[in-house]
């Protein structure tokens, strides 16, 4: 159908191979403990910045790290001297060519950070920035909207810190539970495809989501945006609560994202306020959840432990951004303005 689809479905495997070699992780991860570090920061641009905040989350929720993401035009436009002792800094980027971000951790290395670098180039110009390279192995990516290059960032980031906190199960579950639900979670195509339809005059969005899975709320919306050229807006649950959940009115499409874990409950109460102020609700939960009074129902069929739940959720956004943009009649491989690499600086 379009090479964007044939590279989500790409991912389960991807993930797998990804997963089943667990060695450069625990080596990177050694190191990263011995070097001290006891702050975490991201540095990332686009899709790799939605990765970066679920990093950001795995560090803070399951390491017990304040974590945080970078501004890298602190270093590369003001010049900002900053003290990065103590300090793990993880540049992410599929291509390893986005010049703020690797400039970013070349000037952290120098400065006394250990820095890690995420990315689909083992070669690139950020590979060569970083102390230890967490390779993707996602292959060549030929459609601009990245799919297989995000999940595989998760992927990478997920067995990071399973090996930093030396556990099995999560490492365990990542090279099993999860390709398994990956796969599965293709088979809510058909459903996506009729939210697809129903979406495809809609002129604007709202995505929401929290925990791990504020990051699939950020990368579906982007994705949307990429593909679609709807305003598709993300949100926290919490920051959607504070003030913008006023713009909602009868009609208003809202894709609420529900799986299973500390948040679902907060955002099933969530998507019941948004009925009842009118809103279109479109929620994505796992069989298992009982919805009320929700437009449609994305079911996602095997439910994942939450910190590794964003794998698999963020394909029906994908498949969304890819339906929608069908219906739509634009072409999801190529939107318009963009290119496989950004460069910044």
């Amino acid at each position: 159908m379009t090479i964007m689809r044939d590279e989500i479905l790409e991912q389960a495997g991807i993930v797998a191979r990804l997963a089943a070699d667990p060695e450069p992780f625990r080596a990177a991860a050694r190191e990263a403990r011995a070097s001290g570090a006891r702050f975490v920061l991201y540095a990332a641009r686009g899709t790799s910045d939605n990765a970066a905040v679920y990093g950001k989350y795995l560090a803070t929720i399951l390491a017990g790290l304040p974590a945080g993401l970078a501004v890298p035009s602190a270093a590369t436009v003001y010049g900002a001297a900053i003290d990065f002792r103590d300090c793990l800094v993880v540049g992410i980027s599929q291509s390893g060519e986005t010049l703020d971000v690797a400039e970013y951790l070349a000037q952290a290395r120098d400065a006394g950070a250990f820095t890690l670098a995420v990315t689909n180039d083992a070669g690139s110009l950020l590979a060569r920035s970083a102390h230890r390279v967490l390779a993707t192995g996602a292959g060549v990516e030929r459609a601009v909207a990245a799919t297989k290059t995000y999940t595989s960032q998760l992927a990478a980031l997920a067995a990071f810190w399973a090996a930093w906190l030396d556990d099995d199960e999560l490492a365990a579950a990542l090279a099993g539970d999860v390709p398994a639900a990956m796969e599965a979670a293709l088979a809510t195509e058909d459903a996506v495809r009729a939210v697809a339809a129903r979406l495809s005059h809609a002129d604007r969005l709202i995505v929401a989501g929290r925990g791990f899975n504020y990051a699939t709320a950020l990368e579906t919306a982007l994705k949307i945006k990429e593909t679609c050229y709807l305003a598709a807006m993300p949100f926290s649950a919490a920051d959607l609560r504070h003030g913008p959940i006023a713009m909602v009115e009868p009609q208003y499409p809202v894709l609420v994202l529900a799986p299973a874990g500390a948040t679902r409950a907060g955002m099933l109460e969530l998507q019941r306020e948004l009925h009842r102020r009118g809103a279109e609700t479109y929620v994505v939960a796992d069989t298992a959840t009982v919805v009320a009074d929700a437009t449609a129902v994305v079911e996602l069929p095997r439910p994942l432990p939450e910190a590794l739940s964003p794998l698999a959720a963020v394909i029906p956004g994908q498949l969304l951004a890819l339906h929608l943009s069908l219906e739509r009649g634009l072409d999801p491989d190529r939107p318009r303005g963009l290119s496989k690499v950004t460069r910044t600086y």
